[in-house]
């Protein structure tokens, strides 16, 4: 589904990735963890296009297309998601109008024909129960007043609606207490397929508890060091990553 050949990404001149390399496929979850400062964040904003970011060299493919040459619309609408660390809050647009446009515009891009208010509101609340949201969350703006759990929550409501084929979560479980996260993972987990993958960006193997990964990959001076199993994160959850900065 997705491939990042020899990722290199400069911000302000500095390099941040240094030839980063990640195969991802369907069905999938991958875990990226590593320290502050480490590449997680940017490898998500340049998966999602973020034009702050300069692409020096490398490749990403995703179903076989190179992303480089899309905009972030184009991505989106190729099945790209992106959750972010601290979602913007948008006042005078509710939930519903948000939700709806979004709907609508991935419909547009695949040539399909868009759906009035009326018969998206029966859509939205089937994926408001599927992952647990209240009804309340359709009139209220866009993440305005929402406490941390409740925009992450927001966030998974989005993947429902949009049904990415691979979403990139950065930090989700930041700010999170265990109540948000059990509910947050319950969520996400409800939302995975056979069809579908998961990127989840963490600092700290709690959210892993919830969320099983396939792989856990350890990002460090913008490239991958360690790839393995589940239990990867534990052990750096035990010793840390200065035991693979040494190495």
């Amino acid at each position: 589904m997705l491939e990042i050949k020899d990722l290199q990404v400069n911000v302000d001149e500095k390099p941040i990735l240094k030839g980063l390399n990640l195969k991802i496929g369907k069905g999938e979850i991958h875990a990226i963890m590593g320290p502050n400062g480490a590449g997680k964040s940017t490898l998500a904003k340049v998966l999602a296009g973020d034009p702050f970011y300069e692409v020096i060299s490398g490749a990403i493919f995703f179903e076989g297309q190179n992303v480089l040459e899309l905009s972030p619309e184009e991505r989106a609408h190729l099945g790209l998601f992106m959750s972010f660390q601290y979602p913007i809050e948008i006042p005078g647009i509710s939930n519903l109008q948000f939700l709806h446009a979004a709907y609508n515009a991935k419909l547009k891009a695949k040539g399909e024909v868009s759906v009035s208010e009326e018969v998206f509101q029966k859509i939205l609340d089937d994926k408001m129960a599927l992952v647990d949201v209240r009804s309340e969350f359709k009139q209220r703006n866009l993440n305005e007043g929402f406490s941390g759990g409740e925009k992450k929550r927001n966030e998974i409501l989005q993947m429902a609606v949009l049904a990415p084929k691979l979403a990139i979560l950065d930090e989700t479980d930041s700010g999170l207490d265990i109540d948000a996260m059990r509910t947050v993972a319950k969520g996400l987990s409800s939302l995975m397929s056979s069809d579908n993958a998961l990127i989840l960006i963490t600092h700290y193997q709690r959210l892993l508890d919830y969320i099983r990964p396939d792989f856990v990959h350890v990002v460090i001076e913008g490239k991958i060091v360690q790839t393995g199993g589940p239990e990867l994160a534990l052990i750096l959850e035990e010793k840390g990553y200065d035991w693979l900065v040494k190495n």
